[in-house]
């Protein structure tokens, strides 16, 4: 055979083996690992199209706000307050009334400005690391993202202040997942903060995760206050005994009614509320075991429900609302999503005694969601009380604030 006769078959068998090793080389390349809220899915789940539900970061304007579908006791009134914050969560209230909203998914905070028949709102930063926390305290908003922490000094007067960054200070735990924050300053002056566990479940990488710290306002003084706790986004402190009282998540694929998430209350430094060999304060988990899973872990005070997405946690002390409100624990429940019918998308409240004793969960704030369609339209995530004693709700799905008021 001559030689031009074989260049051919030549560059034939060259591509063949050159496509037996690109195939070679696909079929050693390690899978892409699946996404965060996959972990602990069994496999008898692995169809499941239980997923996160996607928020609408997008500004919604007043008029497609249904705000007639919220459903709420005699004489109390539901209102548009303020709208332009997509993504808004968490809220604080600075000395001149300037309200804070800290976002997770757009890494931004803004600002609102109340001028008696209108609010405006800015932009104070962006781009940050889900800045879900922020607090006031002395003139100075505080900001925490999951990455960093700023301080921005005399920002209600100064829109263009500057930011102090004292990340170094606070020694941030690097794993993302569950480390968004919700904080506030607690009646010692100190600065609270949650970290929550970098899994669905897992046995913690280190003791740095699931945990409630507080810090002095300068990020000394570090002090751990509860251990197992899975994800905390929202607390209190009692009225009358001063005491923290923080919600928590419990973790998913592990049934639609198991486990609930929780309402706690820190009854002493050092409580272990069970992460993540038990839940609920009684069922040890499924995947993660140890022996006497249970022992020693302090039972919370409430169950919030199976997947509800407990959030935002304050007890109500002003002077609008009837006497039988006063000192009650209200509870925003962003809604579920690991669940076949979904729960949550409401605001409820918690009555119980100061030591936590008899509690019993009741509805307040209803109508964002369908129950016949399984359809929502709003996602409400926080609360704060005014100083006349209405209360505001933050809308995460809407970027809206609404004001909740009583006329006897």
């Amino acid at each position: 055979m001559k030689l031009f006769a074989l260049r051919p078959l030549v560059a034939r068998l060259s591509w063949a083996a050159g496509l037996s090793c690109t195939v070679a080389a696909f079929a050693q390349a390690p899978a892409a690992p699946a996404p965060a809220w996959k972990q602990g899915m069994p496999a008898a789940m692995a169809n499941s199209t239980l997923a996160p539900l996607a928020g609408k970061l997008t500004v919604t304007p007043a008029a497609d706000i249904p705000i007639d579908k919220i459903k709420l006791p005699p004489g109390f009134k539901a209102e548009i307050w303020a709208t332009g914050l997509p993504g808004g969560r968490a809220m604080a209230r600075g000395d001149d009334g300037k309200i804070y909203v800290g976002t997770r998914g757009l890494g931004r905070v803004y600002e609102v400005s109340d001028n008696g028949s209108q609010r405006s709102v800015r932009t104070v930063i962006d781009k940050l690391n889900q800045p879900a926390g922020v607090a006031f305290r002395q003139g100075s908003l505080y900001v925490m993202a999951i990455d960093k922490v700023l301080r921005f000094d005399g920002i209600e007067k100064n829109p263009a202040a500057a930011p102090v960054d004292m990340t170094a200070a606070f020694k941030l735990p690097s794993e993302p997942h569950h480390n968004w924050k919700y904080i506030a300053f607690g009646p010692d002056g100190k600065l609270y903060v949650p970290f929550g566990a970098p899994c669905n479940i897992c046995e913690l990488p280190t003791q740095e995760y699931a945990q409630i710290r507080s810090y002095n306002p300068d990020g000394s003084g570090m002090q751990v206050l509860a251990t197992g706790v899975r994800n905390s986004v929202g607390f209190d402190w009692h009225p009358v005994t001063k005491e923290l009282w923080f919600s928590n998540h419990g973790r998913d694929w592990q049934g639609d009614d198991s486990p609930n998430d929780t309402m706690h209350r820190l009854s002493r430094t050092g409580i272990n509320a069970g992460f993540p060999y038990c839940h609920e304060g009684r069922l040890p988990d499924t995947d993660v075991k140890k022996a006497n899973a249970c022992q020693g872990v302090e039972p919370p005070v409430a169950m919030m429900g199976p997947h509800a997405a407990t959030m935002g946690v304050t007890f109500y002390t002003g002077g609008m609302f009837p006497a039988e409100y006063r000192n009650v624990l209200f509870n925003a429940r962003k809604g579920s999503w690991n669940r076949t019918r979904k729960i949550g998308y409401d605001v409820v409240m918690v009555k119980a005694g100061a030591d936590g004793s008899n509690a019993r969960v009741e509805p307040f704030m209803t109508g964002f969601m369908d129950e016949a369609t399984q359809t929502f339209w709003g996602r409400p995530a926080y609360l704060m009380q005014m100083p006349d004693g209405a209360l505001l709700v933050s809308d995460e799905q809407l970027g809206a604030i609404y004001r909740i008021s009583y006329a006897r």
